[in-house]
């Protein structure tokens, strides 16, 4: 594994979903400075995922066809500056358009790094995979700590931030990227048999898509858990627990800090017991705690709670994403497309109705709702099959 480009990839994953990760710390201040129900709130969230539900694998699809690296400073560019022009408006059809843009640009990085993830990985595709979604976790937990102190600061124009940041990364990745893919060239010129073997496996490996399939009913119930809750904690933190959007804000910091931490426990454990066991594990303990969660009152057991969902939300990540590209082992840039755009997009497009059903029957009621979808995503589970000859190999190379 060369690890210098798997940390810059890594780094630039968390510079493209900071402004991702700091979408739903600003719909609190959407509802008290602009006057939002809950419905348009999460109509933000559709925004940011509807047309990355779609972009996101065909642009997978186009990394298969052939290498396009420049994508890569073109989404994060595309991500964070439009993220960040979303506080500049009041008016709610700008705002979504931005937010739109915004998706897409996050939909354009995604399958790319993820296939340059495969290609420095080396033998050791799983540990790579779970330090690139390191990088990602660790932008969704910065994201609303640097736009709430933000937003406190300059109001709301004060999620411009972003814009800065975006601009940096995309900037570093356009000088060292070439380097990187010359580098790779280099050693494949030179015969490393690690990298002719994987490409060679890629030429000649076989698509399961029945088995692709069954991941992703596993993946659309686990999104719109993922994003449920990304979008109605911070909502679920003022209106049912009566904190501030600040303490809201920090919630889903802790959330997502966590998520740093436990996608390297579950890359590890996945490592030992095999991927399958680690899916299987995660989504059984994700259902009851969410539903722990849509009863209780107390901020304190809210913040607790935060603990063992957070293991299960982001656990199982990376083993998602080897499952797929193992599946799809002739298509992995749109295996990636498809596990990583997925995860953080489709549950956004369902997010509006479930607003509407927030506005209609309350927040509680609404976390008893993703309860029933963390159920779904369990049971779907127990239907992926083991890999053909993969899930101990790629386990023990790891």
């Amino acid at each position: 594994m060369n690890r210098k480009y798997v940390y810059l990839l890594a780094i630039a994953h968390f510079s493209c979903d900071i402004a991702t990760g700091a979408l739903p710390a600003i719909l609190p201040f959407f509802v008290s400075q602009y006057g939002m129900d809950y419905s348009s709130a999460a109509g933000l969230m559709f925004a940011s995922c509807f047309l990355s539900s779609i972009v996101q694998p065909a642009f997978g699809w186009l990394a298969d066809q052939k290498s396009q690296t420049w994508f890569m400073s073109l989404g994060i560019l595309l991500s964070g500056v439009a993220m960040g022009m979303a506080g500049l408006f009041r008016n709610y059809w700008i705002i979504f358009t931005v937010i739109t843009l915004s998706g897409i640009g996050s939909a354009i990085f995604h399958p790319e790094a993820a296939r340059m993830v495969n290609k420095v990985s080396g033998n050791n595709r799983g540990m790579a995979l779970s330090i690139f979604s390191v990088g990602g976790n660790s932008g969704f937990a910065i994201g609303p700590m640097i736009v709430v102190a933000s937003i406190a600061t300059y109001s709301m124009k004060g999620t411009a931030v972003l814009c800065l940041v975006a601009i940096i990364m995309a900037i570093i990745l356009m000088v060292l990227v070439p380097k990187m893919k010359a580098e790779i060239a280099q050693v494949t010129a030179l015969g490393n048999q690690a990298a002719e073997k994987a490409s060679e496996k890629e030429k000649n490996g076989k698509n399961d898509w029945k088995a692709f399939g069954h991941l992703t009913l596993l993946i659309i119930c686990s999104s719109i858990v993922i994003c449920g809750l990304r979008s109605f904690i911070p909502l679920y933190w003022v209106d049912v627990l009566g904190l501030s959007a600040a303490a809201a804000g920090s919630a889903l910091t802790l959330l997502f800090t966590l998520g740093v931490v436990t996608t390297l426990i579950g890359g590890m454990m996945a490592d030992k017991f095999g991927y399958l066991k680690i899916v299987r594990m995660s989504y059984v303990l994700l259902a009851p705690m969410v539903a722990l969660l849509s009863q209780t009152k107390d901020p304190i057991i809210g913040y607790l709670l935060m603990v063992p969902i957070g293991f299960a939300m982001f656990s199982p990540f990376s083993s998602v994403i080897v499952l797929g590209q193992s599946y799809l082992a002739r298509s992995i840039g749109f295996a990636s497309g498809v596990t990583m755009g997925l995860s953080f997009s489709v549950g956004g497009v369902i997010v509006p109705l479930i607003g509407w059903f927030a506005d209609s029957h309350g927040l509680t009621a609404t976390m008893e709702l993703l309860t029933a979808f963390a159920v779904f995503a369990a049971l779907f589970s127990f239907f992926l099959p083991t890999p053909e000859g993969k899930e101990k190999t790629v386990a023990s190379s790891c």
